[in-house]
């Protein structure tokens, strides 16, 4: 049986890059659909008349090809039924999707070569470590590569994964809105990883989201990162776990984990260049000081969040659980760089606070509504000049325009 493509939203952004001369590289962490999308774009290639080819090294044939060089893959495409001479004569391309391409040994080299001297081949390649991909791919490829950072499902893939009929963007009342909020409440407490999604029962949830944690510190930490201390580094992912949504203290870690400052910081930059973490930093018209305060930590995934702090599913509390999921939303719309907080000396707080194309937006996280207070917000827009804000929240009742729900960001 076929297995169903279900449209991710950042399929239409990459397509608008096909047929350049770049190559394009999804990033992001295992399982959360990288090699979904490529098939997509496959499939979309094919249904318009253009030639796609798919290698994946995950099989090490595939890899052993590669690796012996340009020739040796120009080879396995001839094999696979392309006249290469034929395409390239005839001003044509061949589309060709490498899925993991971190197992290469020469990436850089290898990628350079075919994009230099072989442009009828357009590449489109995928990793799971940027940890792993920024080590191999090196500046020779600087201005031949368009990258796209591929996350887990927002709110609006989940609803589509599960086949919900209606728009919930346009639901704010009326007997629709408890379904909405209720699956809301299902999409925090799992989790966004597409397979986890589709999943039926809590237990298979749980399960998939286990092996993703197990191969995510077998494959990505221990081999690519070459961490020997793995004790060490799981507890750190259970403790950040633990403070999804706070500031973070590296003393605090050290002390607590017995660890060198140097190793906590090194721990922190991997974790957060194979998209478990997010470090956010606070928010000012000086970059400056943005840097020097202490930055919050955010999971990109609730799910994770749970299985790594209670070691198993639950939606018996939400706390920092919508805040982090708000975080992650909020990051697939705005981008993970464009996102901040904002804290003052006497700890006057703003959530978050988004700046893309330069357009300053403050946020306000609420699980309900009516908790919500207007000081902190309003002193951010009287000293930032600021007009609009929003408070998100999911339960009571909305005020006013100012106040939404997760699924209206």
């Amino acid at each position: 049986m076929k297995k169903k493509l279900i449209k991710r939203d950042i399929l239409d952004e990459i397509a608008h890059f096909l047929d350049t001369d770049n190559i394009i590289v999804l990033h992001g962490p295992r399982q959360v659909g990288k090699t979904h999308i490529m098939y997509l774009l496959q499939n979309f290639l094919v249904e318009k008349g253009k030639r796609a080819y798919f290698v994946d090294l995950e099989d090490p044939k595939n890899v052993g090809a590669l690796n012996m060089g340009v020739e040796s893959f120009l080879d396995l495409l001839s094999k696979a039924g392309f006249n290469l001479k034929k395409i390239e004569d005839g001003d044509e391309r061949l589309f060709v999707f490498i899925d993991e391409i971190q197992y290469l040994k020469n990436t850089s080299s290898f990628l350079k070569l075919i994009v230099d001297h072989h442009k009828y081949l357009q590449l489109i390649v995928s990793g799971s470590s940027s940890f792993d991909i920024k080590r191999k791919f090196t500046d020779s490829l600087v201005g031949r590569t368009v990258n796209f950072e591929i996350l887990n499902l927002s709110f609006r893939e989940f609803l589509r994964f599960k086949d919900v009929k209606f728009n919930a963007a346009d639901i704010t009342k009326g007997p629709f809105l408890p379904e909405v909020v209720r699956l809301y409440g299902e999409y925090m407490s799992y989790s966004g990883y597409p397979k986890v999604v589709l999943a039926d029962g809590i237990k298979d949830k749980e399960k998939l989201l286990s092996q993703i944690i197990d191969t995510y510190v077998r494959k990505d930490i221990k081999d690519l990162a070459e961490i020997r201390e793995i004790g060490k580094f799981n507890d750190l992912l259970t403790l950040l776990a633990s403070q999804s949504g706070q500031l973070l203290n590296v003393n605090e870690l050290s002390n607590t984990l017995k660890s060198d400052h140097r190793t906590i910081e090194r721990y922190l930059s991997i974790l957060e260049n194979t998209y478990m973490i997010k470090l956010i930093y606070a928010f000012s018209n000086s970059a400056r000081v943005g840097v020097v305060k202490s930055p919050k930590i955010f999971f990109y995934d609730t799910g994770l969040v749970q299985m790594l702090t209670r070691g198993h599913l639950s939606q018996e509390s939400f706390g920092n659980l919508f805040e982090t999921s708000i975080f992650s939303e909020l990051a697939k719309k705005y981008g993970i760089r464009e996102i901040h907080f904002w804290r003052t000396p006497t700890q006057t707080e703003v959530d978050f606070v988004t700046t893309k194309r330069g357009e300053i937006k403050p946020f306000e996280v609420k699980v309900n509504f009516n908790s919500f207070n207007r000081k902190a917000i309003l002193s951010f827009c009287e000293k930032y000049k600021v007009k609009d804000y929003k408070v998100v929240g999911l339960r009571g009742e909305p005020r006013d325009e100012h106040f939404i729900y997760p699924w209206q960001l």
